[in-house]
């Protein structure tokens, strides 16, 4: 029983990180909380059902799509919503409200479009996983295992090693500072939007293999990366895919003798824990006091 436990907090967890991911590449450039970003999720797990089940491409197809699409309504956002806001220089509460604003309208156009219903993309008979070590694992849970972790090293070599990734710190750490040499903030912030957003894409299209999708499940999704995210050190890459993968088994255990209605519950209490025992996060990265 411990055993599936933990490979269901593994699994669930690397989709934390996915999304933890991305939220921190987008809030170390933005310095502020996208809430939105559970929006774009969910855009990639509906790309991927329209792709699969309306299109009848491959799951691969729909891989690549849902990550395109979901960067394309990252940069669309900030550049119609917060990049004027950013003009005016507006505070950072204005920000939360736009960002709140825009996921409602998100959500609701994918409630107009496929209804409210659940939809799921899996078809044809269930098939028994394979079993190790006690516990059973599926083809899709090793396929999200798989693709987390190279998704995961590969953004984390894309900050430390690439002009972008430098460029990206340099705007993290002192936007003025970064304009005097010659680094574009604007356009390195939109770069960071698309590749937030195509990770959150991802993520959204891995979990629509795994469970079943509706529109108001961004919900869930932002406020577990963003769980995720603070406890790995909010803008912390690698800290993000620790604090996913740390939240997903702290929850699966938590559940062992309750019901799975407490998840959510548990994963606020792990938070509160955290932030009480380790404010600074996992990674040492301090939270700032406007994360918000």
């Amino acid at each position: 029983m411990f055993s599936q436990l933990l490979v269901n907090g593994v699994t669930v967890g690397s989709i934390y990180g996915l999304t933890a991911l991305g939220f921190a590449i987008i809030y170390r450039t933005a310095r502020f909380f996208h809430f939105a970003h559970g929006a774009v999720y969910a855009v990639g797990a509906y790309v991927a059902y329209s792709v699969v089940l309306h299109w009848g491409w491959s799951p691969l197809v729909a891989f690549f799509l849902a990550g395109i699409t979901a960067a394309c309504v990252g940069v669309g956002i900030e550049v119609l919503v917060y990049d004027p806001l950013r003009r005016q220089k507006a505070p950072t509460l204005v920000f939360l409200i736009a960002s709140f604003g825009v996921f409602v309208v998100v959500q609701n156009l994918l409630q107009l479009i496929y209804g409210a219903q659940i939809l799921t993309i899996r078809t044809g008979p269930v098939k028994e996983g394979r079993h190790v070590l006690g516990a059973v694992i599926t083809d899709m849970q090793v396929l999200i295992l798989a693709a987390s972790s190279v998704i995961g090293i590969g953004a984390w070599l894309l900050v430390q090693q690439t002009r972008l990734g430098k460029a990206t710190r340099a705007v993290a750490d002192d936007r003025l500072g970064a304009s005097a040499v010659g680094i574009n903030p604007e356009r390195i912030i939109m770069l960071a939007f698309g590749i937030g957003s195509a990770l959150a894409g991802v993520a959204g299209m891995l979990v629509a293999y795994e469970t079943n999708i509706e529109p108001t499940m961004g919900m869930n999704a932002i406020l577990k990366g963003m769980i995720a995210s603070i406890i790995g050190g909010i803008g912390s890459i690698p800290g993000a895919m620790i604090g996913g993968l740390f939240l997903g088994i702290g929850e699966n255990i938590g559940i062992w003798k309750i019901s799975a209605g407490w998840k959510d519950a548990i994963a606020f209490a792990i938070l509160i824990v955290f932030l009480l025992v380790r404010p600074s996060g996992i990674m040492g990265v301090k939270v700032r006091g406007e994360w918000l």
